[in-house]
């Protein structure tokens, strides 16, 4: 009876050794959140704060984070390269995603993000002081990776005003290359408002959607846009565009897990005639649809409100190349607990440029958790 015992034992530990190998790989996640606040022009009271949630949240997702707070331009580019570099080594199966807090900035249509110690006198310096997005979004649209996420938290009101041509405000539209998802916090023209802290309603609402188990990528987003709606009663709507071709979830959902309800003016603004609405509410209710026919009818009602209808042209025509949906959003997650240490606000959150700034990039083993 022991031989037997043994050599069942025996086989059973074969099976385990053999299984994996003929077993689908497992998915990579890598991540690199940075949060700039302590800003020469201009320090922003949330994005520390914001990056260290968002860190946090995705290291609880299974992401391998390398998370920065508060880096100047040198250091910005090279923890850029260094993480699309990672990515490229990581290989097919991996999900790589950036997610920036600062100030962004367009340009002559290109999406800039500045470090810490930019010094933007004059239009022209912003090209030499930023960061181009676009470099890194197309870097790693070039990736065979599993899917890419780039988050450009960064749609603010900037602090200075430079010499030359005025810059556009908010951020400018951008197609994602296929695998890739593109979000901004706010919509492509437009800015958020000013917040106190400790936290921004962007990334509360994001971390509270990544933290739903089972919704797909675009739906988080989605969801996120409809939740920062609700959270600053129409003041901020957030913008995202995919071309995401796989499955992939943050969280599985748990079996017994009650489905999420949807915020009240979900239905208004999906089944209502948009020119009911006025012309704010009706420009939401469009981004909310996501629809040609919906940017359409936004524009024949409103085209006279220029600020908006010169967003809802843009729209349109992603909407042309690239027709998406909407979701809705569940309850609110209490953000809490400790982040990782270059991400790390001051103990007293919300103060801006408070503690001293770090610009070493951390790994999330040794500070983030959960």
């Amino acid at each position: 009876m022991v031989r037997v015992l043994r050599h069942l034992l025996g086989v059973l530990a074969v099976l385990l050794v053999v299984a994996p190998s003929g077993a689908a790989p497992t998915e990579k996640r890598i991540a690199l959140v940075i949060g700039n606040a302590a800003y020469q022009q201009g320090a922003l009271p949330t994005t520390a704060n914001d990056a260290g949630l968002i860190a946090q949240t995705l290291q609880a997702a299974g992401f391998d984070v390398i998370g920065a707070r508060d880096l100047d331009g040198d250091t910005l580019r090279h923890t850029l390269r260094d993480f699309v570099q990672k990515a490229m080594a990581s290989g097919p199966d991996t999900v790589a995603m950036v997610y920036l807090a600062g100030y962004g900035v367009q340009m002559s249509g290109e999406n800039y993000f500045l470090p810490i110690d930019a010094n933007v006198a004059r239009d022209t310096d912003l090209p030499v002081e930023g960061v181009r997005v676009a470099d890194y979004i197309r870097q790693l649209g070039t990736l065979p990776l599993r899917a890419g996420i780039f988050v450009l938290d960064g749609a603010r009101a900037i602090p200075f005003t430079p010499a030359g041509q005025p810059l556009a405000g908010g951020l400018a539209l951008v197609e994602p290359d296929p695998n890739m998802l593109v979000a901004f916090n706010a919509a492509p023209g437009t800015i958020g408002p000013n917040e106190p802290g400790p936290y921004g309603a962007y990334a509360q609402a994001l971390a509270e959607m990544i933290r739903q188990g089972g919704l797909a990528l675009p739906d988080v987003f989605n969801r996120t846009r409809l939740r920062v709606n609700e959270i600053t009663k129409g003041a901020e709507l957030p913008w995202n565009a995919q071309r995401i071709q796989t499955d992939f979830v943050f969280f599985e959902r748990a079996p017994d897990a009650p489905q999420a309800a949807p915020p009240a003016q979900v239905s208004d603004y999906q089944t209502k005639p948009i020119r009911s609405f006025d012309a704010r509410d009706a420009y939401t209710a469009a981004l909310d649809r996501d629809t040609l026919e919906g940017y359409e009818e936004f524009l024949d009602a409103y085209a006279s409100d220029r600020r908006r209808a010169g967003s809802g042209r843009s729209w349109r025509r992603a909407a042309r190349r690239s027709p998406g949906g909407a979701a809705t959003a569940p309850t609110r997650l209490r953000p809490t607990g400790p982040i990782c240490g270059a991400i790390r606000a001051d103990r007293t959150p919300g103060t801006p440029g408070a503690g001293s700034p770090r610009s070493r990039p951390c790994s999330s083993r040794r500070g983030l958790s959960r």
